[in-house]
């Protein structure tokens, strides 16, 4: 026969759904904006998700840009889904976590676009690591909810 465990709600469950679901969701909206401006200055049309080196003139400086943007896609479902767990645990903690990734990741990419900056480190060069503050928050909070849950 199996346990079934009841999940509480906490009142400030909100915050969590503000700073890890829409924060995140209107970072990437500013973050695509900084990309659209780029790719009407650089003239690199649609279709092309890169620009192409030796095709466009100015391909390294737009696809820093890009990969800034692109980068955020590649962790916003991992970060979203452990918020939304840990958060029902540690909302408060997923709330800052939030607002760190969110803000850390438009840091990211200012510097990762900044072609004045050596481009393996220019991401964190003006204050992108914190994304990592928040990302490894939320990871901390699910695996503490894992816990509960399992009753380990």
């Amino acid at each position: 026969m199996s346990e079934s465990s009841t999940i509480n709600v906490p009142s400030t469950y909100g915050y969590v759904i503000l700073t890890c679901v829409v924060a995140p969701a209107v970072t990437s909206i500013i973050m695509g904006g900084v990309v659209m401006k780029a790719r009407k200055a650089m003239n690199v049309p649609y279709p092309n998700l890169y620009a192409t080196p030796g095709h466009h003139d100015k391909a390294d400086a737009f696809n820093r840009v890009q990969r800034g943007h692109q980068s955020l896609f590649e962790s916003i479902s991992d970060f979203r889904s452990m918020a939304l767990i840990g958060g029902l645990k540690h909302p408060l903690v997923c709330s800052a976590s939030g607002l760190l990734f969110s803000v850390g990741y438009y840091f990211f990419q200012k510097g990762y676009a900044d072609t004045n900056l050596e481009v393996a480190t220019a991401r964190y060069k003006k204050g992108g690591q914190i994304k990592w503050l928040g990302f490894f928050g939320v990871l901390g909070s699910c695996i503490s909810a894992a816990g509960s849950v399992g009753g380990w």
